[in-house]
């Protein structure tokens, strides 16, 4: 009877640790599903969208630069076309090549932003002539009805004069800008343009611009 007691004790404990045992690794499990940190989906801007504040100075600066840059580009082929110098036309493909990426850049920006991109030669808000440097209509048929080395002559005289403009409203946008890759686009308009100048001098044979641009 003692025997059959004690065998019917220890199965009795041995169920109760099983049980225990089960109910633990169940609590345990539960404890570490509820503690686990749970991953929040996160959404990551755009691959295109700029990084970091901007404001309306440099969404002015890529609405007025976008087409003033488009009009040095006309220019430049015209020069493919017209130009009688091999370094007018150098020069010209070097323009091309240098604002092109400059204007597709640009244009990232402002669609990021939110803000209108501008069609053709006329910035958003501003006519051609409130741009500094920019050819009127009458300037850019005189140029397109010139060959040769009046061309020539007629071609580096205005992308003198439009350079500086570009050169004014990158300075700005140096002064007011908040946005850093467009402040550092504004500085390398600066150098680059600064020493195109002195480029077209040179090739004018003179220090400073003398042709008329009327």
């Amino acid at each position: 009877m003692n025997t059959a007691r004690s065998v019917f004790r220890r199965a009795a404990v041995a169920a109760a640790a099983v049980v225990t045992a089960l109910v633990l690794a169940a609590c345990g499990a539960g404890s570490s599903a509820a503690g686990a940190p749970t991953s929040t989906p996160t959404t990551s801007a755009p691959r295109s969208a700029p990084a970091g504040r901007h404001d309306r100075a440099d969404v002015s600066f890529a609405q007025r630069m976008i087409p003033h840059h488009r009009q040095a580009i006309a220019m430049a082929d015209l020069a493919g076309e017209r130009a009688s110098s091999s370094k007018v036309k150098a020069f010209a493909r070097k323009v091309r090549k240098e604002q092109q990426p400059e204007i597709r850049t640009m244009t990232t920006w402002l669609k990021a932003w939110g803000e209108q991109v501008p069609r053709g030669m006329e910035g958003v808000g501003h006519n051609a002539s409130a741009m500094p440097g920019m050819m009127s209509d009458h300037q850019m048929n005189r140029l397109k009805g010139a060959s040769g080395s009046a061309f020539d002559t007629m071609f580096l005289t205005m992308m003198i004069k439009h350079h500086q403009g570009a050169i004014d409203m990158a300075k700005s946008e140096q002064r007011h800008g908040a946005y850093g890759p467009a402040k550092k686009l504004a500085a390398t308009i600066v150098t680059t343009q600064t020493a195109e100048i002195a480029q077209m001098r040179t090739m004018l044979g003179t220090g400073s611009p003398t042709a008329t641009t009327r």
